[in-house]
């Protein structure tokens, strides 16, 4: 490969086993990165990432700069050019015959072809392949494209699990990269002969984004299905897709889904409309109150009070029924049998639970109609198959009906994965179920309560989901929110757009200071991976969605 420059070790700035300097045509194009290897000894090559770029020149101080231009006018031509180069530091990575002594200075340094670039970083021979993205570097005539793949074991487990998605709302597609690895990931296990298997539940929590993923994206551009040409990826949606929308007689006042969409959908048998009815769902009450801060526990032991059927909650057989109980409970000097509860936990639990009820009477139901393609989430959730992929819509519900219905699925998963459920064989399973939730934040930051139902149930699938086959892949706009025991039990991490604030912040001390940059100046379909098969940060593309776009809502 082409020769770019050589070695330098000074007095003051030795190489060492981590990194090295060398000089180059100061007119060379270089990136945060690129990757360029050094000849060293025992006819070996060591490899490494480049870190910072900086120019240099034999001018003594800015001021000499200054005189040298007539004093000052711009418009002034030196006599005589100033002696002036690149140098470059490059972070090692690894070597050829694993020497990691120092390279010595005068080595050549060169670029590298795809192959050294594929070797430098670790992703050559990647067992289990599963593409994660492209590659560029250099630029010109030197430029070169490399795809990138996982080891899927280390994304979606044995080995590790877990992915958390970081970067600005609109800017950073989390969504839309979270989406590519899925779709990756299905066409893998659908071509699969194993008895391993995978199935995804994705939450759509913003418009439309996700209620047309089995449908084709019209727009995508010749660039874009190179890309997924070279990555062994089919150009086509999502398959095997089904489709929950909360169930109201209007659709328009529940789902931001086109109404003739969804008809469209509920006809060719992969739309339904869920609804909550209170014998089977009352035991999620708590659900309800995941965001409410409740230090003395009071919510926690109302719900275990109705729930456990006491006092007059024994007799009540529907929501409006539940309502009307708990309204006595909290009238003045009737705090029920249990002479624990106060009055005012009372009066609290019932203001919170009637505004919920209000705002979805259709959603909390007495009956289900399935010629009417009504169905009970839980259920739903509990009989998928291997391949499927069930899309939730929760985007319009209010923020604790939102909470409500994700700490629902969540359940029904584990229980599903727990061998809890009656009538079904352990081989009909999918052997992983990957969840999808983007606004993490909403339930997984450090500021929601720590006896949330929902985020203990976030610790527990971190923690443990990767023994059970429980896959999250979360998004949110700043990782430094997220609750610690989330983020630390991801095994990959996506890195987009993000603002010099939150670069600032502990989670990001381990990246280089021009790589933090550079997390400010990402553009939209780029990112920055970090994975243990990696041997350094890897700076990504990925091509545009393959599903249906809408352009507003």
């Amino acid at each position: 490969m082409k020769k770019i420059g050589k070695i330098i070790a000074t007095e003051k700035v030795p190489t060492t086993i981590d990194e090295f300097f060398f000089w180059t045509d100061k007119h060379l194009v270089l990136k945060p990165f690129d990757v360029v290897k050094v000849e060293h000894i025992k006819n070996s090559v060591t490899f490494g990432v480049v870190e910072e770029i900086s120019h240099l020149t034999d001018g003594a101080s800015f001021l000499a700069g200054y005189i040298s231009s007539d004093f000052g006018e711009v418009e002034a031509k030196s006599n005589s050019q100033r002696i002036g180069m690149n140098y470059v530091k490059a972070k090692v990575v690894a070597n050829s015959k694993n020497i990691y002594t120092p390279v010595l200075d005068g080595c050549t340094v060169s670029l590298a072809d795809e192959k050294d670039v594929k070797k430098a970083l670790g992703l050559d021979n990647v067992k289990n392949p599963l593409a994660c993205g492209v590659i560029e570097m250099y630029e010109d005539e030197d430029k070169i494209t490399v795809p990138v793949h996982f080891n899927s074991h280390f994304l979606i487990g044995p080995e590790g699990a877990h992915l958390n998605i970081s970067g600005i709302s609109g800017l950073a597609s989390k969504t839309s990269y979270a989406m590519f690895l899925m779709k990756a990931i299905q066409e893998q296990y659908i071509k699969n002969k194993t008895n391993e298997s995978v199935a995804f539940v994705l939450l759509n929590v913003k418009g439309r984004d996700l209620l047309a993923i089995d449908e084709a994206n019209d727009e995508l551009l010749d660039e874009d299905i190179k890309v997924y040409k070279d990555l062994g990826i089919e150009v086509s949606p999502f398959k095997n897709v089904k489709y929950y929308y909360p169930y109201s007689k209007d659709v328009r006042t529940t789902t931001y889904a086109d109404v003739k969409d969804v008809e469209s959908q509920k006809k060719l048998k992969k739309a339904f409309q869920y609804k909550y009815l209170f014998e089977d769902d009352k035991e999620s009450l708590d659900l309800l109150f995941s965001n409410i801060d409740d230090p003395t526990q009071s919510m926690e032991s109302i719900v275990n009070y109705i729930i456990s059927g006491e006092g007059v909650f024994n007799g009540v057989r529907n929501w409006e029924e539940l309502k009307d109980e708990i309204k006595k409970h909290q009238e003045k000097g009737d705090n029920g049998k249990d002479k624990t509860i106060s009055v005012l936990s009372w009066r609290k639990f019932y203001r919170l639970f009637r505004k919920t009820l209000e705002r979805n009477k259709d959603l909390f139901a007495n009956t289900i109609k399935e010629e009417n393609s009504e169905v009970r989430l839980q259920e739903s959730i509990k009989g998928i198959k291997k391949n499927d992929i069930h899309v939730i819509d929760i985007a319009k519900l209010d923020e604790e009906s939102q909470g409500f219905v994700f700490g629902d699925v969540m359940r029904a998963i584990y229980d599903l994965k727990l061998g809890q459920i009656t009538g079904r064989e352990e081989s009909e399973i999918p052997s992983k179920i990957v969840i999808f939730i983007d606004e993490l934040n909403k339930y997984g930051s450090k500021d929601v309560p720590k006896n949330s139902p929902i985020l203990r149930q976030l610790l527990d699938i971190t923690e443990r989901g990767r023994s059970l086959g429980i896959i999250l892949f979360a998004a949110e706009q700043f990782k430094s929110d997220i609750h610690d025991r989330v983020k630390g039990n991801c095994a990959t991490h996506a890195y987009g757009r993000t603002n010099a604030i939150e670069i600032s912040k502990p989670d990001y001390q381990f990246v280089p200071p021009v790589y933090k940059s550079m997390l400010t100046r990402l553009k939209q379909g780029e990112y920055i991976l970090q994975n243990p098969v990696f041997r350094s940060l890897l700076n990504i593309k990925f091509p545009r969605p393959l599903y249906k776009q809408f352009k507003n809502g």
